[in-house]
């Protein structure tokens, strides 16, 4: 029988999802202390933790405010006393949205802004500001490399600014753009940066010489953010005021991956127990795809060591390199034996780094903060399938 006075977090119920404090701590430090040094504001995005604790965390840290991406979020987040927010997701706003949108309208004290990339976005905003007798700010997403969403940088840009300023109920007030970085290598991360610190900028001196007072331009991401930062420090890009990198203050192996961490500063992990050995090639852990989801980061394929044995990984085990977590079920995984001699034990616990911290938060009620393998307090997840 396993000796349960000796396991880690013995007072956890696996499988359970923890916050290392510490590294969290750390990580928020260092996020808020780069982007002061570069006399830039910071804007975290939340979307990855959805936790009006670990929000508040940061804007004590020094952030301006918070951005999400949805509505649903938002409101979460105001009604835990968050007052500055930024909607960053181009929406459909109707029916029970729409409504949402314009409670948060009316909340007194309440600064918001919302990210918009076509006229007809633009126009509903504007409608539900006119009813409420409000200008709402917004922010035009710029397209910068992502091919998912966003008004092509330049003239495009500046068009749709003009039609902007006309509609009644909106008042527009700057641009938005999100750098993505998926190189083999880190090396490239400060001319990934540059690119979109170019396109932005020249967006924003071509809004200037049209007459817009921009209040707002921003970049930033997770894998970039630091090199942001550098650049903006040197002076390069004065047009640049905020930024907003998100998920590298958690870390999982997707921002491993993306070298905006190292799998000892990642804070989120998820502890399991071994629940069978009775197989010679693997152990059976009492995880699956309804904590974890199912993403093998599957983009990464063509990475060194992507495969073992034909499978992908769907965590790392931190401290066992000789695992190999190949397998998700529904509620049980398998970890396989790179090293035949090194065997798994009926009760063992282990600790896995996430591959996809988004889904993992997401499925939670609640994150045990932990400091040094001790339960130091309880986050509730405040924005847990608030996805609207």
């Amino acid at each position: 029988m396993p000796a349960s006075a000796t396991i880690p977090y013995p007072d956890i119920r696996t499988p359970a999802v923890l916050i290392d404090l510490n590294k969290l701590e750390t990580n928020i430090e260092e996020m808020s202390q780069l982007a002061a040094r570069a006399k830039v504001r910071l804007r975290v995005h939340v979307k990855v933790h959805m936790c009006a604790e670990i929000a508040r965390m940061q804007i004590k840290a020094g952030a301006c405010g918070i951005e999400l991406g949805t509505v649903g979020g938002a409101a979460a987040m105001a009604t835990e006393g968050i007052n500055d927010i930024l909607i960053s997701h181009p929406g459909l706003y109707q029916g029970q949205t729409l409504e949402m949108l314009k409670e948060l309208l009316r909340k007194p004290g309440l600064k918001l802004g919302v990210v918009v990339d076509m006229l007809e976005q633009a126009e509903i905003i504007s409608d539900a500001g006119q009813a409420l007798g409000k200008k709402v700010p917004v922010i035009i997403k710029v397209e910068s490399g992502a091919n998912r969403y966003g008004t092509p940088p330049g003239e495009e840009t500046v068009a749709l600014a003009k039609k902007l300023s006309r509609l009644p109920g909106v008042r527009f007030t700057g641009i938005y753009a999100h750098e993505v970085y998926s190189e083999p290598t880190p090396d490239k991360q400060d001319a990934a940066a540059i690119e979109v610190l170019e396109l932005i900028s020249a967006t924003a001196k071509l809004l200037k010489e049209a007459g817009f007072k921009l209040e707002h331009v921003s970049v930033g991401s997770s894998a970039t953010w630091r090199a942001v930062c550098r650049q903006i420090k040197s002076g390069a890009f004065p047009e640049v005021n905020e930024i907003h990198p998100g998920s590298g203050i958690v870390g999982a192996m997707l921002q491993v991956k993306r070298f905006a961490l190292t799998e000892d500063q990642c804070a989120l992990t998820i502890i399991t127990s071994v629940m069978s050995t009775s197989h010679p090639g693997h152990a059976v852990i009492d995880v699956g795809q309804k904590t974890m989801g199912e993403d093998s980061l599957i983009s990464f394929r063509d990475r060194p060591g992507f495969f073992w044995q034909n499978m992908p990984s769907y965590g790392a085990i931190r401290g066992r390199p000789d695992l190999h977590l190949g397998a998700l079920h529904a509620e049980v995984s398998r970890v396989f034996y790179r090293d035949p001699a090194k065997k798994l034990k009926l009760g063992e616990r282990l600790e896995i780094i996430p591959n996809n911290p988004f889904i993992v938060i997401n499925t939670q009620e609640k994150l045990y903060g932990v400091r040094r393998g001790r339960i130091e307090t309880i986050i509730p997840v405040t924005g847990r399938g608030k996805g609207t």
